[in-house]
């Protein structure tokens, strides 16, 4: 799984936005905003990668518990899968 390359992240203050790119007018509907954990995971997401890998990453970045890695994740590739932002 791999992140669509026509949004690009930005630190905003305390937070992280993904604008779209190259696309003309900018849809301010599309820009979405991360928390530092979905940041960290959408620059995973940059390289293809597995979620095996994701989980060894996230446990290794933050030290919490396999399972609280795998459901993070989970929400987060189903919310951006639904916004249209993972291949």
């Amino acid at each position: 799984m791999k992140v669509k390359e026509n949004y690009v992240l930005t630190r905003v203050v305390d937070s992280f936005v993904l604008v779209p790119v190259g696309t003309g007018n900018v849809d301010l509907n599309t820009i979405i905003s991360l928390n530092e954990t979905g940041a960290f995971i959408w620059e995973r997401l940059k390289e293809d990668t597995t979620k095996e890998a994701l989980v060894d990453a996230l446990t290794k970045e933050y030290e919490i518990s396999r399972d609280k890695a795998e459901k993070d994740i989970d929400t987060f590739i189903a919310q951006m899968t639904e916004a249209g932002l993972i291949e």
